[in-house]
């Protein structure tokens, strides 16, 4: 590859002027001087793609940056060397991506569903032209976690990645646990002071989770995964309740992203709400922060932890991927690329190995504890604890599992249903580490 050593700058055009893209406008703006020292060359913002052309943006044309609302116009532009994508979605980022790639430019992303989606064909269009494709504000915002698995653990083997890798829900869980409110209240707070959306579904039902959990597998495992791998569900239905018995039980409840290696070397990848105990360091992540629990046979537990969404914070990752691509420019060579050689199966959600906290609605009367231990012990499940609150019509059983596979609680659950002797199965959540 040809050495840029002897450029003085690095044209950069920005495509998307949100919360994100503004903040790393006014970042490259005001930090130039450090970043051209910390690059080696000066990083020149040109231009801006924007999608309403009629809007003022004083703070661009003093600086001489071009605003357009010709996003192709900059891909393809040969004076540009580097884009930054920060638009979001599927289309027209992907095509756009694309065209930049194939133009021989490097691309730094912030677009997670993009990448869970439709990865593969951006890192094998990086590959065939010799560019870069960097995205570390794509997972938990200003925390550095691509880098450590890509590069920091790449001598090492990863067992097991569990985070809180979503601001939205973490903000409405830590609501619930901490004013003993409703869903549907914590959700509405979390609407007026801007952290979820009018429609949150993509946050509340996991979806934004479950991309980035595809990409936290792919690198921690050397295997192609994308969103549709992953096992998902949300946080709409945690009810007060639930929180209420995990906190009489010293645990929280947390939305978690968690890919981990099965025993027959395959990956699990899911997105559930789970009680953890209070104990564990994710426990203590509190309102919209975000943190990355690893776990590596060598390097051991490793827990990293911050600012996992906002203009800022995400900002801060975009620029320094922007850096260590304008380095590559600068000096010739290229960083890490896709690296997919494990090729591991996908496990289905059923084979995952989990436990279970479940709540029942019995008739108080002799012979319901074993009718239900029956069905536990018919399906191979084995009963960790068991509580009985209330009595007569009120009668509740809490029961907590061992470790069994995902398929036999559920269809332990099932059997319960059946069951004359409950009246109703009022909720179920998994239990990821710790003892009760």
């Amino acid at each position: 590859m040809e050495s840029r050593s002897a450029r003085d700058s690095i044209a950069i055009a920005l495509l998307g002027a949100g919360s994100v893209g503004s903040n790393v406008a006014a970042q490259l703006l005001a930090g130039h001087d450090d970043l051209a020292a910390r690059a080696g060359a000066q990083l020149k913002l040109v231009a801006v793609a924007v999608n309403d052309g009629k809007k003022a943006r004083p703070e661009l044309e003093r600086a001489g940056v071009k605003v357009t609302t010709d996003a192709h116009a900059l891909v393809t532009d040969p004076a540009i060397d580097i884009i930054i994508e920060v638009i979001g979605g599927i289309e027209p980022a992907r095509t756009l991506i694309l065209e930049a790639l194939n133009s021989g430019k490097s691309v730094v992303t912030a677009n997670k569903a993009l990448l869970a989606q439709h990865g593969g064909e951006l890192f094998e269009a990086a590959a065939k032209n010799n560019v870069d494709l960097y995205f570390e504000a794509a997972v938990a915002g200003a925390i550095p976690i691509i880098r450590p698995l890509r590069d920091s653990l790449a001598g090492d083997h990863v067992a097991r990645v569990m985070g809180i890798v979503n601001g939205t829900t973490n903000f409405i869980l830590s609501q619930m646990s901490n004013h003993g409110i409703s869903f549907e209240a914590a959700l509405k707070e979390a609407q007026s002071l801007g952290y979820a959306e009018a429609d949150p579904s993509a946050d509340v039902e996991g979806f934004d989770a479950a991309a980035k959990a595809s990409i936290l597998a792919s690198l921690a495992f050397h295997s192609r995964v994308s969103g549709s791998d992953v096992y998902r569900e949300g946080i709409s239905e945690i009810t007060a309740d639930i929180v209420r018995i995990a906190a009489e039980m010293e645990h929280v409840v947390k939305l978690l992203a968690i890919a981990e290696l099965t025993r027959d070397g395959k990956i699990a990848v899911r997105v559930h709400p789970a009680l953890i105990p209070n104990t564990h360091p994710l426990a203590a992540v509190r309102d919209s922060f975000n943190a990355v629990f690893v776990e590596a046979e060598a390097a051991g537990e490793l827990m990293f932890y911050g600012r996992g969404a906002g203009g800022a914070p995400t900002a801060s990752a975009v620029l320094g991927d922007l850096v260590a691509v304008a380095r590559h420019k600068i000096i010739g060579g290229l960083g890490p690329q896709e690296s997919t050689y494990a090729e591991r199966e996908i496990a289905p959600m059923g084979q995952t190995l989990t436990r279970y906290l479940i709540r029942l609605n019995v008739n108080d009367r002799p012979g319901v504890l074993a009718s239900v231990a029956n069905v536990f012990s018919s399906h191979s499940v084995s009963i960790q604890t068991v509580r009985q609150d209330g009595r007569g019509a009120q009668a509740e059983l809490i029961v907590v599992t061992h470790t069994a596979s995902d398929a036999a609680l559920a269809q332990t659950v099932g059997g319960l249903r059946k069951l004359d002797t409950v009246r109703s199965v009022e909720s179920v959540i998994r239990v990821e580490g710790g003892n009760f």
